[in-house]
Formats: structure tokens, sequence, C-alpha cells
């Protein structure tokens, strides 16, 4: 395999502006290495060949300063991009029309030099923690077959991780991002919430639910999340969510003023021991620097799982039910009913939820008070490496995700870096959770654990 391709896209900008390697090469470099690993991977659902070429043409042509000039990018198949259709994995878009422009995020990346390749596999309309539905099929781990990739960000995940893109952007509403960047052993982060805008992704963003999500961008090096999220952090006029707040540079962080905490436990699903292991392990490696390094927990954690679930399923899940026939999903995959079915016991009338509400303010509370003691917490990702295919369903693996859970009801944002490796060879991540708006601290962790613990490696694929 090309060897530039294991390099961040940071790098790969540097080498195209300074005339080192050419965008068409590196672009010709990235779609053999698609047409080698997706037969088995299923990641990319569209690759934008003759596009991309035509758009390295212009920037081998151009003398481009841009951070990303040159280099391919990958887009989640619920982020539209202009002149390719955005399905959402779900069957009454299977004849969606072309987007007749990019989403806000990908016009950014755009706008910084890079270049779209692929648009990438999810869940049926984006509800499950695999990426399978009945539009593109299953999308497999790079680093074991016989196992998902994660969901809802799933296809973005494996094929960053195989080298078929060195970054692109996913969404995260339960940890979409984060899960599958955990499965596939690369490098993430969901922001803030109301810290990017989401205008072109699709279902649009709106109602209770903007609380509770973000689009985040995805890599195999954290120098990339580095490089990008000052690119995205900003309003558009559009999405009346975002709070434009100054972005700060992770290079300028103090780590030694940091005071951290750590648990292998949320109070709902405790890891399982090689995973408590990377965590712990994460943990002593900032102890020698930070200003403290605790192991604790907040007191209001372990109802994230039910939060979660009480607020997206409030109605039993009618209201995804009614969406799904509005726009002619009238079979839906088996994973997506699953989750819908769960929603059930969840089912309240106005009265409920407005207790659930009341519930929802005293958990952001008690998190706030939490994070009076400390400005970075260090926990799993999910209790178990990546799942075999069909499991994430199980109920004693889906209340795994409230690890994820638990920083989308809180709004927090929350990075993700391979740390370790499995008795099975399978990557083991931790999360790194921050203040709001301290995008940086937690991007600064993640660069400091990168660096001990070596992140991404290369898949057998």
């Amino acid at each position: 395999m090309n060897a530039i391709l294991t390099l961040s896209a940071t790098r790969q900008a540097q080498l195209v502006r300074e005339r080192r390697a050419s965008s068409l090469e590196l672009i010709d470099a990235h779609i053999e290495r698609i047409e080698k690993v997706n037969p088995h991977l299923n990641a990319a659902i569209e690759v934008l060949a003759e596009r991309a070429r035509e758009a390295a043409r212009r920037a081998d042509a151009a003398a481009g300063e841009g951070p990303l000039h040159g280099v391919p990018f990958s887009v989640k198949d619920s982020i539209e991009i202009a002149g390719s259709p955005c399905t959402a994995g779900t069957m009454g878009r299977r004849n969606a029309p072309p987007s007749p422009r990019d989403a806000t995020l990908v016009e950014r990346l755009r706008t910084a030099g890079g270049i779209p390749i692929a648009r990438t596999n999810l869940p049926d309309l984006l509800w499950a923690f695999e990426s399978d539905n009945l539009l593109y099929g299953r999308t497999s781990n790079p680093y074991d077959l016989s196992r998902t990739s994660g969901g809802s960000s799933g296809g973005e995940a494996a094929l960053i991780a195989a080298c078929g893109s060195p970054l692109g952007l996913g969404s995260d509403a339960a940890g979409s991002v984060r899960l599958p960047a955990a499965f596939c052993g690369i490098a993430a982060i969901k922001p803030t919430t109301g810290r990017l805008p989401r205008t072109g992704h699709y279902p649009a963003d709106g109602g209770w639910i903007s609380s509770i999500w973000q689009i985040g961008p995805m890599a195999r090096h954290v120098e990339d999340l580095c490089t990008v999220m000052p690119l995205l952090a900003h309003g558009d006029g559009f999405d009346t969510t975002v709070v434009d707040m100054p972005f700060h540079d992770p290079a300028e962080v103090d780590r030694g003023a940091l005071r951290v905490a750590w648990y292998t436990d949320n109070g709902t699903a405790a890891a399982a021991p090689e995973v408590a292991a990377v965590v712990r392990d994460a943990a002593r490696a900032l102890a020698g620097e930070a200003a403290t390094v605790v192991e604790d927990r907040p007191a209001c954690l372990a109802n994230a799982y039910d939060l979660e679930m009480k607020i997206t399923g409030a109605d039993g899940g009618e209201g995804f039910r009614k969406f799904l026939t509005s726009v002619g999903s009238h079979q839906v995959h088996p994973l997506l009913t699953s989750w819908l079915s769960k929603f059930g016991p969840y089912r309240t009338d106005l009265g409920g939820f407005a207790g659930y509400w009341a519930e929802w303010d005293a958990y952001r509370r008690g998190i706030a008070d939490f994070l009076r003691l400390y400005d970075i917490v260090i926990c799993p990702v999910y209790p178990q490496p990546a799942l075999p295919h069909g499991a994430s369903v199980e109920n004693h693996n889906f209340r795994g995700f409230s690890h994820t859970m638990a920083y989308n009801v809180s709004g927090l944002p929350a990075a993700v870096v391979r740390c370790g490796t499995s008795a099975e060879g399978l990557p083991i991540a931790v999360q790194i959770a921050a203040a709001p708006w301290r995008e940086n601290h937690a991007l600064a962790i993640a660069l400091r654990l990168e660096k001990e613990f070596g992140g991404w490696q290369m898949p057998p694929i």
C-alpha cells in the first residue's frame, strides 16, 4: 500500500502544497485503496471518482494554501454533497434526487481545499449502533469482518481506519461518531451541542432533539481533528442553534493545570476487564502531569441511559414511525425496528414528559456541579471492543451505549482515541469529556494519549 495513505490529512496537504506529491496522485491512491478494501467492508456506498479527479487537477493547477489543499475526505450518507443523493439509508429515499448544494460543513472542508471522495454507509435513518440497511447492506469492521464497525457513522469509521479516506464527517445523537471510531480504532470528537451548524443534514435539525446531537469530524490522527475543528466551528446564519463561542487551540492548553476524573463503571454498564485496564492506563499516563487525577464519577451518571431513552422515546417511537411513513419507508431494517421497540416502556403523556424534562434539567445541573471539581473526564466509550454483527440490540449490550449517551444528554464535548488492543486484536479506545466549549481540553488530552499509546494502527485488511 502507498505509505502516503497512512499519513494524516494535515500532512498529506502539506506534501501537496510543497509539490512533493500531487493531489491527483493522492486521489488516485485513495480510489485504488477503496477499490481494494470496499468489497470486504462495504463502507463506501458511492465513490465520487471522476469528480474527485477533476477537483484534484484544479488543485494541482492552483497555488493553494488551504489546510486541506488537494486532500480527499469522506461524508456520511446523511450529510449532503452537491450532485449526489442523500438517502440516510432508508427505503423511502432510495430514489432521492441529487442534493442541490453542499451541507455547510462539507462546503467548509471544500473551502479549506478538501475534495469529497465518497459517501459512506449508515443504519436505516441513522438509528442503530450498527451500520446496516435495506438499501446498501452491512458494513464490517476492518479488524475483524465478523464484527460491526458500529453506528451510525460506521461506514465513515471503517473507511477511514482502512485508509480509504484520511478524515470525514459523521453525526452523533447517542454515540454515533464516538462508538464507530472506538470500534474501528480511529479518533473523533462530538463537539459541544450548538458548536457546529447542521445545515444540510438529513433528517433536518429541529425540535427538542437538537439539544442532544451534533455533527463531528472523524480521522485516523488527532492532529486532523485539531486542524478541522477551527474551520467548522462557527455559525452559518441558517442553523439558529449554533452559539458562536471562540474555539481555543489545543496546542496552547496547559495540561498541568487540568483536573482529571476517571471511571470504568457508570452505574449502568461496567467495563469488561480489558477495557477497564485501558482506561486505568490512560489515567495513569496523565498522573504525572495533570494537576490531579482522581477516580470519581458524577452522582447522576447512572440516569443517563434512561434519560436518553425518555428524551428520544417519550411518544413510544410514534414520531419516528410517522416520519418513516411520510417519506415512504414502509419497510425498515430490523435493527431500527428493535430500537423503536425499546421505546415502549418510556411512552408517557404530557405530564410525564414534563417530568422527563425536569429530570433532564436535574441531570445537567448534576454534571455542571461535577465540572466545578474537574476539567476532564476519562472513561470507556463502550464496555467491550467491537461487537459481533447483530449483537448491538441485545438488551445487555444495548445498555452499554449509556457510556456515550451520557455526553449527549449533557451536551458536553467528548473525544475518542485508541489507547489499547484486546486479546483478539480489536481496538480499545477511551472517551475524553470536557466542559462545554472546551473541545481544546479534550483534544489536548487526546493528543497526549495518542502519543503515549500509539493511536490508530493499520488493520489487517
